[in-house]
């Protein structure tokens, strides 16, 4: 059975969407791409602390790998 064509979306209708949000997505970097160095840091910061708590002993890497991140335009 065929659809008549008044049903049917228009071609041209979708288009624009699709390559916007291609634009977009080709113009941000992927996470994993951005920040190495700080995330290197902070990651052997985690791994290899003695302290009780990693997570208080490296808060200024953390901080700074978060900053790197957000001007990126990611939330972490």
């Amino acid at each position: 059975m065929a659809t008549p064509a008044s049903q049917m979306p228009a071609i041209g209708s979708s288009v624009p969407v699709v390559a916007a949000n291609a634009a977009e997505a080709a113009s941000k970097p992927k996470p994993c791409c951005v920040c190495k160095d700080e995330k290197s840091i902070r990651d052997e910061c985690m791994l290899f602390s003695n302290a009780a708590d990693p997570q208080k002993d490296c808060q200024s890497t953390i901080d700074r790998y978060k900053t790197c991140m957000a001007g990126f335009g990611f939330k972490v």
